[in-house]
């Protein structure tokens, strides 16, 4: 029996348990979406391909499962790309389906195809960022080939992968056997662990170190081992900092997190790095704002510090550190041997009295340094006290979605996260516009729970037709626009090194300009407010919890920069020998 191969592929997706695929209309895919008519695929419209790329990183990362996305060739594959590229970076999963010029019309130039090198080169645009491209040059090929890219994107270090159809392939029948004999390949592939020797090596190491740290990244929470990584912290009474990407992987109310290292970390994190004999690294690369641009004197020195570091990517163990013990493994796996084996030398664990009330003190004196600002009544608002009244009102595993600047930078210092995976941030790429449809695909992986997204003016400003998507599928989202009226982050940068904002605020006549954020929802068929006072921003944030709708809140903040002792090369690079980094912009 044969079918269409745009028919074979939704119901391959639909075999697949796969909910959504986000995407945008074109020529080149649009028998693909006929063939959704009356699928159990929900098709995700959006108005622009970065916001459903985007849309699919949150969904993967909140759902834990890999997202799917549809895209139109050339402008279509281009616009997508910064997301897709964002999920690269962040290693998350996604399959990229893209329509291509038909294979008839191969070296014509026909419309809007990419062919200035070579022809048909469309799918060389990715290359640089996905795990593998592939352009589908027969219609037999389709099966195999889609099977593998799912098994690429989820298998190993996760990241997206692109398949490139030529749009007439998706109009060609094919033997239906091509996909049914895929239904025998298994779907989840086993994960490598660790030898007990290695294990017991590592566990002896620290029991015998005199200050052992444990460094959290990222791949903890892709691993899903929070509860491992608890386990073992907890046990040996080891202390852990994390990177940003790692936040929430240990709660930030447990007794032996001490928070995020780097540029936006605090001394006492950073010493707590610089003062540990042995540090093990779990699922991290020790990105450079988290290592404080690897200068040995402000977050991690190695040596005198000695490392061992966890990763299932090979490439990662040893690129910016040398390492005395490295291990490429699934961070779960990995885990569950070592607390088998720790409990087996130290069958009581034991504690470390004096490091627990170190962090205790720390703690409420990073809270009380903070009071002042989280209950200054003024308006534009603190960001300090946007902060605390958005962490008032979202409950425990409420999901937060961040863009860049203060949203990132002072979330991940200072707003705690209590569910591990809960807060959704662009690291290593650091997208601005990001945060808003992130959080609708969040939304949509958990529609139980409440999701925020704190997002800049800026960012908020990058693609405000995520509303429409929100409100045609009902959406409830919450979007804080925290409104400085400018790109916050580099003005201050800027002004601090060069004693000029240029190019960095949002000005009309010399004044502050900023659209009304509450009115463009409006118009969009959302709910929206501008906030006229702090007192009023509580009041209006429950309300927009219990609305069940798409709820826009603008806030005018005041354009402080995030507090910070860590350290960031571009300060030497923008004024070399001078103590300068950010300042505020009035």
């Amino acid at each position: 029996m044969k079918q269409s191969i745009s028919k074979q592929l939704v119901k391959y997706l639909e075999d697949r348990g796969v909910e959504y695929l986000f995407g945008l209309c074109g020529h080149t895919n649009i028998a693909v979406l006929a063939a959704l008519e009356g699928s159990k695929v929900t098709f995700v419209n959006t108005r622009h391909e970065q916001i459903a790329a985007h849309m699919a990183d949150g969904y993967a990362r909140a759902k834990k499962k890999t997202a799917v996305l549809l895209s139109h060739l050339g402008p279509g594959l281009t616009n997508a790309s910064t997301g897709v590229a964002n999920a690269a970076l962040d290693s998350i999963p996604m399959v990229v389906i893209a329509g291509d010029i038909p294979s008839h019309y191969y070296g014509k130039h026909p419309h809007q195809e990419v062919n200035l090198h070579y022809d048909a080169s469309q799918s060389e645009i990715y290359r640089p960022f996905v795990k593998r491209v592939w352009r589908v040059e027969r219609p037999d090929l389709f099966p195999e080939i889609l099977e593998k890219a799912f098994q690429l994107a989820e298998s190993g270090r996760p990241g997206p992968v692109l398949v490139s159809v030529p749009m007439d392939i998706f109009s060609m029948e094919v033997d239906t056997k091509l996909f049914e004999r895929l239904a025998l390949h298994t779907k989840t592939l086993q994960k490598p662990s660790m030898d007990d020797v290695t294990a017991e090596r590592i566990v002896r190491t620290l029991v015998e170190a005199r200050n052992p740290l444990i460094y959290a990244g990222g791949g903890v929470l892709l691993a899903d081992a929070a509860d491992e990584l608890r386990e073992f912290a907890t046990h040996l009474s080891i202390p852990v900092a994390h990177t940003l990407m790692g936040k929430g992987a240990l709660p930030d109310d447990h007794p032996l997190t001490l928070g995020m290292t780097g540029f936006w970390g605090t001394k006492f994190v950073n010493d707590k790095c610089l003062g540990a004999d042995w540090v093990i690294g779990l699922g991290t690369s020790f990105k450079e704002a988290d290592c404080s641009s690897w200068e040995p004197e402000y977050t991690f020195s190695f040596p005198p510090s000695k490392l061992i570091h966890i990763d299932i990517d090979s490439n990662e163990i040893g690129r910016n550190f040398p390492v005395e013990i490295g291990v490429v493994t699934d961070l779960k796996e990995a885990l569950k041997v070592l607390n088998r084996v720790a409990r087996r030398l130290l069958p009581e664990g034991r504690k470390n009295e004096a490091l627990l009330n170190a962090i205790q003190d720390y703690r409420a004196e990073f809270i009380a340094g903070n009071r002042e600002h989280v209950k200054n009544a003024a308006y534009p608002m603190r960001p300090e006290r946007i902060l605390s009244v958005v962490r008032e009102v979202l409950p425990r595993d409420g999901i937060v979605t961040t863009d860049v600047g203060w949203n990132k930078n002072g979330v991940g210092q200072q707003f705690p996260i209590y569910t591990p995976g809960s807060i959704l941030t662009p690291g290593g790429y650091a997208t601005m516009g990001f945060g808003a449809p992130a959080a609708l695909g969040a939304k949509l992986a958990c529609p139980d729970r409440l999701v925020v997204a704190l997002v800049g003016d800026g960012g908020f400003g990058q693609n405000p037709s995520v509303l429409a998507t929100a409100v045609e599928m009902n959406i409830p989202v919450v979007w804080v626009v925290m409104n400085n009226y400018a790109y916050g982050t580099i003005a201050g940068l800027q002004k601090a090194h060069y004693g000029t904002t240029m190019g960095t605020l949002f000005r009309k006549d010399g004044e502050p300009y900023s659209p009304d954020f509450g009115a463009v929802a409006r118009a969009y068929g959302a709910e929206g407010v501008r906030i006229e006072s702090a007192e009023q921003f509580k009041t209006v944030l429950a309300q927009a919890v219990a609305s069940g709708k798409p709820f826009v809140i603008d806030v005018s903040m005041l354009n402080e920069p995030v507090p910070t002792a860590g350290h960031w090369n571009i300060n030497h690079i923008y004024s070399p020998g001078l103590a300068v980094s950010h300042v505020a912009i009035p």
